[in-house]
């Protein structure tokens, strides 16, 4: 019988149930079923009569918002805003881990060198050898023992159950993941600033009205003055009228430091020291609004960075399931390297006899204890079922936003038709009551109550307008608009 022969049984039997074992075992790898995300949506918004894909979303923000002076703070803080730059970097780093994952996979060459000296001890089996050893007649082997070596090696894990590519994949949707982020940040930013821009023209306008009824107090309390002169009137009414002029003086004190605390927070936006903000406060209650257009709920599923956001990061998790399961295979690395190596320097270039050279092939499997790689697993399963329910709760959450914006323009615009009508009512009454104390048939109760309910009004419909632009910059960063 040949050596070959004995070899194959003697070693045949024992590698094969060896194999075989290690299939029975891989067969048992568990496996989790993860249902799918549910992105259903309605055909239209609830109270909505449009049916029509026409969506201001599609707008670039330049057009959307007109004011020049708003594109000049927004351009500013899409350049020097810090934490827009904070996300900018998050995506670099994103951008990075791709090619981290991606050279994982492929194979690892290192070029290797060194020298070393070594002393064996003489009663060892190493030492007993080399003292017997002659290198040249007369010549023992040297002692201590000097070594150089020079040359190239290399490792490569063959990617067989794709867990090294599926990682790769991951880190794609990561950064997928992560544009959308700052695509969401760019959005917030944008709709932040106009916000703060809107409220400070409205703080403008409530500052304008606190002069203008000042001025018509200051008027009204010379009238009574005067009548209390002539006997006409007493030192309550003077006294009331005074207490009505220094509340406003009082209030035009807070509204300037709002003023001065929104100025900061536009400031602040657009990564600047707090300075004075140019804006255009004039026509702000008379200027009439755009339409609009809030096209179907399927479309928030592509215009929101958020909702793209959460679907790559459910990907990603699929891929990260993936990966976890393949710890599970044996995994199979191959080894090789070719160089020189002598104990003396001008040996090295001596060959064949200096050359060295090693290929290897290895399989590692875990077999017992496998709980670190059974609770990734389940780890990796929880994560993915975690972004099924966040994919699901932001497409719930964006339709829900866009349904009470919608809502609330609505009643906003009813809103404010209606203080109109008060406004112009009371501005009205002003006069006529003016008129009537002028004349004594009114009393200064009268004309208090009026100029205050005037003022109250003006206020209101400051208020209510400024709400109106707030809901359509909030409505437009809610359909997913301002990052195109």
């Amino acid at each position: 019988m040949n050596r070959l022969s004995i070899f194959q049984s003697k070693y045949a039997k024992p590698v094969c149930i060896g194999i075989l074992a290690t299939f029975c075992l891989y067969s048992c790898v568990p496996s989790r079923e993860i249902r799918e995300a549910n992105t259903s949506l309605p055909g239209g918004y609830q109270d909505s009569i449009q049916q029509d894909t026409v969506n201001s979303a599609a707008m670039n923000w330049k057009d959307f918002f007109r004011d020049e002076k708003l594109q000049e703070l927004i351009d500013t803080a899409l350049v020097h805003n810090q934490e827009l730059n904070i996300t900018m970097q998050q995506v670099a780093m994103a951008k990075n881990e791709i090619r981290a994952r991606k050279g994982e996979y492929l194979p690892s060459v290192n070029l290797q060198a060194g020298a070393e000296v070594e002393k064996v001890g003489r009663y060892t089996s190493q030492g007993a050898n080399d003292a017997n050893t002659d290198i040249r007649p007369e010549e023992e082997f040297p002692e201590p023992l000097p070594n150089f070596m020079a040359g190239v090696f290399a490792s490569w894990e063959l990617d067989v159950w794709k867990k090294l590519r599926n990682s790769k994949k991951a880190a794609v949707m990561e950064y997928l993941s992560s544009v959308e982020g700052q695509h969401f940040m760019v959005t917030n930013l944008i709709s932040e600033i106009a916000q703060s821009y809107y409220e400070l023209i409205a703080l403008d306008n409530e500052l304008a009205i606190i002069d203008q009824n000042l001025d018509i107090q200051g008027n009204a309390l010379k009238t009574i003055r005067i009548q209390k002169q002539a006997a006409r009137a007493t030192e309550l009414g003077v006294r009331r009228f005074e207490a009505e002029v220094l509340k406003n003086k009082s209030e035009r004190y807070a509204v300037q430091q709002e003023i001065v605390e929104t100025e900061n927070r536009i400031n602040f936006l657009i990564g600047r020291a707090p300075q004075h903000v140019d804006r255009n406060s004039q026509n702000f209650t008379e200027a009439s609004l755009d339409s609009l257009y809030t096209g179907i709920p399927s479309q928030l599923l592509t215009n929101r960075p958020d909702i793209r956001q959460a679907e790559f990061e459910l990907e990603a998790a699929k891929l990260d399931v993936k990966s976890a399961r393949a710890n599970f295979y044996p995994s199979f690395e191959i080894h090789a390297g070719v160089g020189l190596e002598a104990f003396k320097p001008e040996f090295l270039t001596t060959t064949p006899e200096s050359l060295l050279y090693n290929l290897a092939g290895d399989m590692v499997a875990p077999l017992i204890n496998r709980n670190a790689i059974k609770a990734t697993y389940a780890t990796a399963n929880a994560r993915q079922l975690q972004a099924v329910y966040d994919y699901e709760k932001t497409i719930l959450n964006a339709y829900i936003e866009v349904s009470n914006e919608l809502s609330n323009i609505d009643k906003l615009q009813k809103s404010y038709e209606l203080k109109q009508d008060q406004v112009e009512a009371l501005t009205q009454s002003i006069d006529l009551t003016n008129k009537l104390f002028r004349s004594a048939r009114a009393d200064y109760m009268e004309v208090l109550l009026t100029q205050r309910d005037a003022l109250e009004s003006k206020m209101d419909l400051v208020e209510t307008r400024k709400e109106q632009l707030l809901a359509r910059v909030s409505m437009y960063r809610n359909l997913g608009g301002g990052w195109q």
